[in-house]
């Protein structure tokens, strides 16, 4: 792919190229070049909004049945369209195997369908009447242009849920995709196509374009995939400006191995919990708490199916592909580093695996022994690794799930019908899953507590967060009320007792 291939931004339907320094994209697997990307200017980002903007003045006017019919044709393109090279470019940037690339983008149709008939089905509400004669409702109306700053993880998937609620609430879209994921969200943008020209815009750029996207008074809500560093920047940002946000920070997830966990379906179950791509999921599981009576069986299992996992090239037959970076594994080699100077034990991995010493590969890694003493326990690993901690029983496993700053999701395994339900109450997560981690529902609610994020995707909430109320009260036929200027003379206070107005 070339410079001259790839747009600087996607404007739909229009290319858009200018002449500014191109950037090498590189395979984190061969360190080869892929491609090249480049960042809009300030006066394209300006010439980008302003665009937009004009196209949503029209799409908002639109009503709740022609926006679902854009949305469902824009799905039917998506199932469509034959997305393998969106997949490949998704899998030689940052490193996915491609069964998990082709899964992302060709699951993203669903959303849109779900907001499209979500929007038509709520849309207000009348409420009971405080006063006879008179109609009294809320309604939903959009922001305008809500900007979409997202992560390199999940690239697409993640775009399409918050654009798709915007677009069904009436806002257009700006998307600054991950400076490791633009070529194939560049490559996605045509999928757009369905859409009325202007409405929705890709802008390459850095974490300077994202603070622009924030800061700007064209943009009007914000959506947010990143680090708790930079989710607090944004929210301030954004509550400086009286912008909503809706900020997802990721975590450390915790999951919990219980008595009464079934230790085969357990073992199974955390290594995709902790090492599917990598380990680089918001919600990918970095705290393992094992009761006591069951620890040593249960590691066993585990070491014995995390050694099943196949390293290499996410364009091979893979389940564990590079890391995303030197930087990224540099990080998790530190952490390994610490948790091992202060007794950690490897149980497996712990390495540059064997043959892979090109691209920023890292063996799928068990530290047992583990204490809160070691770093891995309360930053973000973001990489293949888990740490192991042996507790007395379920009520001490809870209680040091819950000692973190982090709070996006949880998981359990237990075939205990009490404990599972006592960690769905207690567990301090936005999301809990039992016996089947990381899960997710286009219908239920996505975000976690505490340094977490804020606001939610998905469901419901997810559809509110890009738009607005406006309560209505209509009377029908306008008399002139009892209670309006001037008052009665007898409704004022004579020193004799208080009068009922």
């Amino acid at each position: 792919m070339t410079d001259t291939a790839t747009p600087r931004y996607y404007l739909v339907p229009n290319y858009h190229i200018s002449e500014s320094p191109a950037q090498p994209v590189i395979d984190p697997a061969t360190l080869e070049e892929v491609g090249v990307r480049a960042e809009v200017s300030s006066e394209e980002l300006d010439w980008v909004l302003t665009r937009v903007n004009s196209a949503q003045a029209s799409w908002k006017r639109l009503d709740a049945k022609t926006r679902a019919q854009y949305l469902h044709r824009l799905a039917n393109r998506i199932e469509a369209a034959d997305v393998s090279q969106c997949a490949v470019l998704m899998s030689r940037e940052m490193g996915k195997p491609y069964p998990e690339a082709i899964g992302e983008v060709a699951n993203c149709a669903a959303i849109f369908r779900y907001y499209a008939e979500m929007a038509r089905d709520e849309a207000g509400k009348v409420a009971g009447t405080t006063q006879s004669g008179s109609l009294q409702y809320a309604r939903y109306e959009p922001y305008g242009v809500s900007a979409h700053i997202m992560p390199f993880n999940f690239p697409i998937l993640l775009m399409c849920w918050t654009v798709a609620a915007s677009l069904a609430a009436g806002n257009g879209c700006v998307i600054k995709p991950a400076a490791a994921t633009t070529l194939s969200t560049l490559e996605f943008m045509r999928v757009f196509d369905e859409l009325p020209e202007g409405l929705v815009a890709c802008v390459p750029g850095d974490a300077a374009t994202g603070e622009a996207l924030v800061k700007s008074e064209r943009t009007h809500a914000i959506a947010f995939t990143g680090s708790v560093a930079a989710a607090q920047a944004v929210a301030a940002a954004a509550a400086q400006r009286m912008k909503p946000a809706v900020i997802e920070a990721g975590g450390s997830d915790p999951m919990i191995i219980t008595a009464n966990a079934p230790l085969a379906v357990a073992a199974a179950g955390a290594v995709t919990g902790a090492f599917h791509m990598s380990g680089q999921v918001c919600t990918s599981t970095e705290r393992l708490y094992v009761v006591d009576s069951i620890h040593d069986d249960f590691i066993d299992a585990f070491v014995a199916e995390t050694q099943r996992l196949r390293i290499g090239n996410g364009l091979e037959k893979s389940e564990i592909g590079p890391l995303v970076s030197q930087a990224a594994r540099e990080k998790v080699q530190r952490l390994v580093n610490d948790a091992v100077a202060k007794g950690a034990k490897v149980a497996c991995g712990g390495r540059v695996p064997p043959g892979l010493e090109t691209g920023w590969f890292y063996e799928p890694t068990i530290l047992t022994d583990c204490t809160p003493a070691m770093d891995i326990l309360s930053e973000e690993l973001f990489g293949p690794v888990v740490a192991v901690v042996r507790v007395d029983d379920f009520e001490a496993a809870l209680q040091a799930a819950n000692d973190s700053r982090f709070g996006l999701g949880a998981s359990i395994f237990t075939t205990d019908l009490a404990e599972a339900h006592e960690a769905s109450e207690r567990l301090e997560a936005g999301m809990v899953w039992i016996n089947n981690p990381m899960i997710d529902n286009d219908a239920l609610p996505f975000g976690g507590w505490k340094a977490s994020g804020l606001g939610r995707e998905l469901g419901r909430q997810g559809l509110d967060a890009f738009r607005r109320t406006k309560m209505v009260v209509l009377d029908h036929q306008p008399i002139r009320q009892d209670w309006w200027y001037p008052y009665p003379n007898d409704w004022f206070y004579t020193g004799g007792g208080r009068k009922h107005v």
